[in-house]
């Protein structure tokens, strides 16, 4: 049956002695260090691209600052020496291929036979839940299984012709099985991205990409483990798990588990739409984009981190203001009361304060932008060089120009990206004008791409409401867990919906809310911004264990909660702050 969905061949590895599946043998202090280097720039070996991978998702998702007690207020990174196995596979229909990776432990409990399964955060590569699923299952004896649901860090260069092995390193169109390759496009350069150029809505298809994870799991227990096979669902406990989009992509799989493969689901801060509730990420992303850079220049922002420029709102800001109160968007004739209009704007959209103040750090890092290109690219199956509202991607020089990427920054690309650029020598190009708010035109293109009625709008839409997640079985026990102050996937359009489309068809998931808590756990040792948060790790962690004890031990399932967390301040983060053991 694996067969079926695979693409190529199967690659195994060991990694023990100097190196192990949960760090690569950096552990704790190699993770906290930089980026360890690779000998030859220009060709890594695939144990370096994979050590660096490893160490670049890890620091994506985890706080490792000096304030942030990780490793010693919670999670650890252990030796867990083991074998890999990693595929090219394809769900029915789909023109690219997703990747799959399976980490076994040598330790792993064949008593209590045990599966994670967990797509990527974000659209990061195969590695992109290891901080989450990795660190909690691998020291427990857990199999995990990963997988980049259709997104990913195979970055194709249409300049060299040149994509990403299985193994990670760079390979000419039609000399190897390659991560992605678009369509010939004889006259394009610069860089094609799997999420936005594949030619699938791969947001649609997260679920399957969960399942066949899944699938490939338990064929490769089979394989590490002959004698002791087959491995089911029906006699190893399949446990979903993910962060952020990985998490939507869980929920996704829940919906659509019509085997009853999953036995639990633990999903953080999840990129969840429902229909008819919420509301779907490119609508709020596209608004975000639109209306924040005016609204940060409320005084209320004043203080917040990220939200001024030496002192003051940002210029760019102000002409946003400006220019969306001549097209009669917003009221008021100065600044000050435009951009309190954007913020009455944002409010009646359902944005809530807690969220807007960590929105902020999006809005200045331009994340908005980025994703609501990379998503109408996606949703619009368009091609590297037709992408809507005049986007592209590709290299620049050091003074902006584009540019043909050279050999070093293209064998990067599958450890060090994050799958949406801008970041590893990859830059969102073109959606600007010589005017005051130079991203405006293009910011309401995207916008337009939702709220219009032209025929790429209504294209939009329709992907969009593909992805909705639907109703999983009555009897699968799953845990939602959602910072309060997330301002990227803000709670109010994505967790409680989703919570309350279950409760209303009779389903009791459990609903853990957390005060405090953001979305990007790695921001918290920027300084300024962590004083006021928590991070959401911890919960994701102890939703694990609180699962398994009930799947394990036929204990209860925890109870819906609000936690009373604190800000962790100026100081370290202390265990009374996350009010994990308060009842």
């Amino acid at each position: 049956m694996i067969d079926n969905i695979l693409v190529g061949d199967v690659r195994e590895t060991a990694y023990r002695g100097h190196d192990d599946l949960l760090s690569a043998g950096l552990g704790l202090a190699g993770l906290r260090a930089k980026a360890p280097a690779f000998a030859d720039t220009i060709a890594p070996t695939p144990a370096e691209l994979r050590r660096r991978a490893i160490h670049t998702n890890w620091t994506g998702i985890a706080d490792f600052g000096p304030l942030g007690g990780y490793g010693s207020l919670y999670g650890a990174v252990p030796d867990v020496p083991g074998r890999e196995f990693s595929a090219f596979a394809r769900v029915s229909g789909a023109k690219s291929p997703h990747r799959v990776l399976v980490q076994v432990p040598d330790a792993f409990d064949a008593r209590a036979r045990c599966l994670v399964v967990a797509a990527s955060s974000g659209s990061r590569g195969v590695y992109g839940a290891i901080a989450l699923a990795g660190a909690w299952g691998l020291p427990r004896g857990c199999a995990v299984a990963y997988t980049d649901k259709g997104t990913g860090t195979g970055y194709y260069d249409l300049d060299s012709q040149t994509g990403v092995a299985l193994d990670g390193t760079r390979a000419a169109r039609g000399s190897a099985p390659l991560e992605f390759a678009p369509d010939a496009v004889d006259s394009a350069h610069g860089t094609a991205i799997k999420h936005a150029h594949s030619g699938d809505n791969p947001e649609a298809d997260w679920g399957r990409h969960v399942l066949q994870a899944a699938q490939f799991g338990l064929a490769m227990l089979d394989r590490a483990y002959p004698q002791q096979a087959p491995f089911t669902h029906a006699n190893t406990r399949v446990i979903v798990t993910g962060v952020s989009n990985g998490a939507g992509a869980a929920l996704q799989a829940a919906g659509l588990d019509q085997a009853h493969l999953i036995a639990g689901v633990v999903a953080l801060a999840p990129n969840v739409h429902v229909e008819g509730r919420g509301r779907a990420l490119y609508d709020y992303a596209s608004e975000a984009a639109l209306l924040l850079p005016c609204a940060l220049a409320d005084p209320r922002f004043d203080r917040v981190p990220f939200a001024r420029v030496h002192g003051a709102a940002p210029s760019a800001g102000l002409a946003r203001c400006a220019r969306l109160h001549e097209a009669g968007l917003l009221e008021g004739t100065d600044a000050a009361a435009q951009a309190h209009s954007a913020l009455d704007r944002l409010r009646a959209g359902g944005w809530e304060d807690t969220a807007l103040a960590t929105a902020a750090s999006s809005t200045t890092f331009d994340l908005w932008r980025a994703v609501a290109a990379t998503y109408a690219s996606s949703y619009l199956r368009a091609a590297p060089d037709a992408m809507p509202c005049g986007f592209r991607f590709g290299a620049i020089d050091a003074h902006g120009a584009p540019i043909a990427a050279d050999a070093a920054t293209r064998a990067a690309w599958w450890s060090d990206a994050s799958g949406i650029p801008p970041g590893a020598g990859v830059a969102l190009l073109g959606g600007t004008d010589a005017s005051a708010d130079p991203a405006g035109a293009a910011i309401d293109c995207l916008r337009a791409l939702w709220s219009g009625d032209t025929a790429d709008a209504r294209t939009l839409r329709a992907s969009v409401a593909a992805t909705a997640a639907k109703l999983p079985r009555a009897d699968l026990p799953i845990i939602v867990a959602h910072g309060e102050d997330d301002g990227l996937l803000p709670i109010a359009f994505s967790s409680r919906p989703y919570v309350a489309s279950l409760e209303a068809a009779g389903r009791r998931p459990v609903f853990w809310r957390v005060p405090h808590a953001q979305h990007f756990d790695a921001f918290l040792a920027l300084p300024a911004f962590g004083d006021r948060y928590v991070p959401l790790l911890p919960y994701g962690y102890a939703a694990l264990d609180k699962m398994w004890a009930h799947l394990a031990e036929g204990a209860p399932l925890p109870p819906s909660r609000r936690f009373t967390t604190q800000p962790r301040g100026a100081g370290v983060l202390e265990k009374a702050a996350l009010a994990l053991d308060a009842r």
